[in-house]
């Protein structure tokens, strides 16, 4: 017999009988936790936007009567996990997490189908269902039906729609901001907890002076030869038969892709990544197993009087800051085609030369210019991978930073 606890004391119960008390309350338990949502969880705020999206037809479907939305009617629902059924879906709303959301002909069941915007119709292939919840992942197929929103022209990454770093490649950037003041609308309506007449009005979101190669930092990675995450693997070590993908992970699995080039990474970051592409594929008896790579980028200032290295302020604007002169950097071996060093950019403005070159070495320091500060930092530490919205971003902060009417010289 065991001894269970129960109400300040102990009773007695056969060895090996679940404790039925136990097993309710965690049922219990779990049953309220679908209704308490938790900011923090990515599953969580993709659920609040689901259940959103289903109350709002819902309530169509009741003062409408209407049986689906239009364009729904050959929608079959499909919930087998062999990714090979598809279904054919009208996205109604983008996600707080960027993906498209379209309805089941019920209109009681979502897809959610990445790489799609509001208006477009769409092949999706699910391959994750919820069904507790009402939803189900699918991987994009194709478009049968672009929204008007819908411009693929705009799309300058060959890798976009599988790659998982990019969504929105497809739209203008006023909606791509109109989406972001929409995230934080919503943070705000499902989890601040404040009734609707406290909720702050949103301001519009400022945009970035570069929507491509403003990035400063990637992290590219690579998988492990195969098995050497078995037990055997890892004791004796299992060598590398061919150059592995050396990349981003594949949209809805853990796949990785091979990316040679990344458009929205910064000139010296995309030459970085060149140059470690090449480097671990001729180091690749070095690797046991997978790794991530670092690519940051840093800057230097040099004042043309050659005095001094100058962290001054340039007044060009940010497609002029990033007017590169031709590559000036390191020559190349001819044995293997693998530069000796990561190639050095070098942009002459009106009172200094800028060089911009990309760490590779996690704990080496990187500098960033903001206006006139300059700032170090561990190269494999945070810090804003976006710098040409530093200058707005600060100046936003610091006349916002002190309440109206107040001079940053006042005491009080």
């Amino acid at each position: 017999m065991a001894r269970t606890k129960w109400r300040g004391g102990f009773r007695d119960r056969p060895i090996g009988v679940p404790n039925q008390e136990k097993r309710k309350k965690v049922k219990k338990d779990n049953a309220t936790s679908k209704n308490v949502l938790n900011a923090d969880s990515n599953d969580d705020v993709l659920l609040a936007d689901v259940r959103a999206l289903i109350a709002s037809y819902a309530e169509e479907a009741a003062s409408s009567h209407a049986a689906s939305p239009e364009g729904q009617k050959e929608i079959d629902l499909h919930l087998s996990d062999d990714r090979k059924s598809q279904v054919k879906v009208k996205i109604e709303a983008i996600s707080s997490s960027g993906d498209g959301l379209g309805l089941s002909p019920e209109l009681d069941h979502v897809y959610v189908i990445p790489f799609t915007t509001i208006g477009d119709v769409v092949h999706g292939r699910p391959y994750s269902h919820k069904k507790e919840h009402n939803y189900s992942h699918a991987d994009f197929l194709e478009v049968v039906e672009p929204s008007s929103k819908r411009d693929d022209t705009r799309i300058e990454c060959p890798y976009f729609a599988k790659c998982s770093g990019c969504q929105f490649q497809m739209l203008s950037y006023e909606d791509q901001l109109i989406h972001k003041k929409s995230i934080i609308e919503r943070a705000y309506r499902n989890f601040s907890t404040l009734i609707p007449e406290y909720i702050p009005e949103v301001g519009e979101t400022i945009g970035s002076p570069l929507q491509y190669g403003y990035r400063t930092k990637l992290t590219p990675h690579f998988d492990g030869p195969p098995g050497s995450n078995s037990k055997k693997g890892r004791r004796e070590g299992i060598a590398f038969a061919e150059v592995p993908n050396i990349g981003f992970m594949q949209k809805g699995t853990k796949k990785t892709i091979d990316i040679e080039d990344c458009p929205i990474g910064t000139d010296a970051v995309r030459k970085g990544m060149k140059y470690e592409r090449s480097r671990v594929a001729n180091e690749l008896a070095k690797y046991k197993r997978g790794a991530t790579l670092l690519l940051r980028e840093s800057t230097k200032r040099t004042s043309k009087d050659l005095t001094i290295q100058q962290p001054g302020t340039s007044n060009d604007p940010p497609e002029e800051q990033n007017k590169s002169l031709p590559i000036r950097g390191p020559p190349t071996s001819d044995s293997d085609h693998h530069p000796s060093e990561v190639p050095i950019i070098r942009t002459e403005h009106q009172s200094y030369t800028e060089e911009k070159t990309c760490i590779t070495d996690s704990n080496a320091t990187s500098t960033e210019y903001i206006d006139a500060f300059k700032l170090s930092n561990k190269a494999g530490a945070f810090f804003q991978n976006n710098n040409s919205i530093l200058p707005i971003f600060t100046a936003y902060i610091r006349s916002h930073a002190l309440p109206s009417g107040s001079s940053p010289n006042s005491k009080t």
